[in-house]
């Protein structure tokens, strides 16, 4: 291929993508303001945001709320660490984000939700949205406040128009995954009676379970997690009247008590789960080579 020809596939392809990146809206971040007057703030005490297409014709009064992931921090060290990147701060989140999958405009690639309310909420606080500490530490000042961010934001959409919602889905990957469900009929509950409400949970299904040393690396785990936010206040009273708050952040706890209906999609050899909690690890040096199924 001669110069000549090698440029002409360089420029269809250049174009090619431009049109590939422009074909879905671009959705800008929508920052909460109001919210730092609550405490509603990222791990860095910047406000949070989220992403919002409004809906039109039929799906004018139905709404998509979909909880982004990213993991937790479970003490003061992998909070700090987090901080100041785009997991614990608006400020270093992307102002703008193009939608798809469920959350995108196209009716042939999404007939069922392409002309509904479709939110995207920002995850910045390293809980699940749970966290609620009032104390700021001044050594490393960080916020603990993921509860009073995801109401502030659905306090926000409530006043959008959402408290008129006929249909609502609340939705998450990984950990905002794990949110749908523990903010699950706490969201049915602020909508009305009338609506007919759902919530779905992508990779948000964490197994209480033993690791190959007979231990529970996951359970201790997410009591950091717990402990370090204070979660336990803002996780659902009708698991943590039953069994330790931490359990409450396996969904095999929660799900039995719940009376909203919910839609689990999960993969039954999720990796992420394996490679991080099944796998045991001891002085940094991984034991999988005994357990070969683990790989």
């Amino acid at each position: 291929m001669d110069g000549s020809s090698l440029g002409k596939w360089l420029c269809l392809i250049v174009y090619i993508l431009t049109l590939l990146r422009t074909e879905g809206a671009s959705i800008p971040m929508t920052i909460v303001q109001a919210a730092v007057a609550r405490g509603a703030v990222c791990l860095d005490g910047s406000p949070p945001g989220y992403h919002f297409e409004k809906g039109s014709g039929s799906g004018i009064n139905n709404w998509l709320v979909h909880m982004e992931g990213g993991g937790w921090c479970e003490s003061v060290e992998s909070c700090v660490s987090r901080r100041d990147t785009y997991k614990g701060s608006s400020l270093k989140m992307e102002k703008t984000m193009g939608f798809s999958g469920i959350l995108g405009s196209k009716q042939a690639a999404n007939p069922d939700f392409y002309n509904w309310n479709r939110i995207k909420i920002r995850y910045c606080d390293g809980s699940s949205f749970t966290g609620d500490v009032e104390a700021v530490d001044p050594k490393t000042k960080l916020y603990f406040r993921g509860e009073r961010i995801w109401q502030a934001v659905i306090d926000d959409l409530l006043a959008k128009g959402m408290r008129n919602a006929r249909n609502a889905i609340l939705s998450g990957c990984s950990a905002g995954g794990l949110a749908a469900i523990l903010h699950c009929d706490k969201f049915q509950s602020l909508l009305p009676a009338s609506a007919r409400v759902k919530c779905v949970s992508d990779a948000g299904y964490f197994i209480h379970g033993t690791d190959i040393s007979g231990g529970s690396r996951i359970e201790s785990f997410f009591g950091q997690v717990v402990k370090t936010h204070g979660s336990a206040k803002s996780l659902p009273a009708s698991c943590t009247s039953k069994t330790r708050p931490e359990l409450c952040f396996f969904p095999q706890y929660v799900a039995q008590t719940m009376r909203t209906p919910l839609f689990i999609i999960n993969s039954a050899y999720d990796s992420w789960q394996v490679s991080k909690f099944l796998r045991n690890v001891i002085d940094n040096t991984l034991l999988s080579f005994n357990y070969p199924l683990l790989l």
